[in-house]
């Protein structure tokens, strides 16, 4: 009997564990739990494994706020977020122009497709290396290489948005005869602007991990030129630190820009299907 009665209120409180657990979920979202869950997963098998290559999340983060107090972690931050950012505003601004060109014009298309194809397919470790050689190890080679790999992922999108265009909306223009800048901003533009929001979350995604292995190869400074410093030295509380800290403001980015943007964009999409 009495059992049967622990195996009851077990039971009990086991259902009430998950409750509360579904209760926060709802509340709160599943993603801070599972964040939370897998840290706790870490930590557990950090401590059962006692192994120098796998540090417990309390030596990260002492690593973390080490490197940061030295001034470190912001500055190589900075100027990781500086390539990002630079790389990011060139590739869009070209890849734009020629995916616009190439979708309204056919001539330019099939003059260009070729480069495309090319672009698309070479590797990335292939452009920066030919470009350090070329241009030396300087920050115009780090800079040009990120570029040029981004560029053709922004040109397929854009080309293929171009194509996508109402024609009749420019039918319209013309008997409407609306200025070219007009035409830029009221039609163009807000056709274009799924896709130039697409270009710009997969350019972002993909700029990341470019810039990092430029650094890692032929820069003083920066989170890959760190990653490759801690590499060296098998210093993986450092890998991790830097990593870490590099998803954190990869997240910030997602949460404060591209999000408020895709909300946008899907609020324009919405009042022009009602109208």
């Amino acid at each position: 009997m009495s059992h049967s009665r622990s195996s009851s209120a077990s039971g009990a409180d086991l259902s009430g564990s998950f409750s509360a657990a579904a209760a926060l979920g709802r509340r709160w979202g599943w993603q801070p739990l599972i964040f939370i869950g897998l840290i706790g997963a870490w930590h557990l098998l950090a401590v059962l494994l006692q192994q120098p290559l796998l540090p417990q999340p309390s030596e990260v983060l002492a690593t973390i706020w080490q490197h940061y107090q030295r001034g470190e972690l912001m500055a190589h931050l900075g100027a990781t977020l500086e390539r990002v950012a630079i790389s990011f505003v060139l590739a869009m601004l070209l890849g734009s122009i020629i995916g616009i060109a190439m979708g309204l014009y056919p001539g330019c298309n099939r003059g260009l497709d070729p480069l495309l194809i090319t672009g698309l397919n070479i590797p990335a470790l292939v452009v920066i290396l030919l470009l350090y050689i070329w241009l030396g190890m300087g920050e115009l080679a780090a800079i040009a290489a990120v570029v040029i790999n981004k560029v053709p992922n922004v040109v397929v999108t854009l080309r293929e948005g171009a194509r996508c265009l109402d024609p009749q909306l420019d039918e319209l223009a013309r008997v409407y005869r609306l200025s070219r800048w007009k035409r830029l901003t009221a039609l163009l533009l807000p056709q274009l602007a799924p896709y130039f929001l697409i270009a710009a979350r997969s350019g972002l995604a993909l700029i990341w991990k470019i810039v990092l292995v430029v650094e890692l190869l032929g820069r003083s400074d920066g989170v890959g030129f760190q990653l490759h410093l801690a590499f060296q030295m098998f210093d993986v509380p450092m890998i991790l630190a830097y990593s870490f800290s590099f998803i954190v403001i990869v997240y910030l980015i997602e949460w404060l820009v591209l999000q408020p943007l895709d909300r946008l964009q899907q609020r324009w999409r919405k009042v022009d299907l009602d109208a």
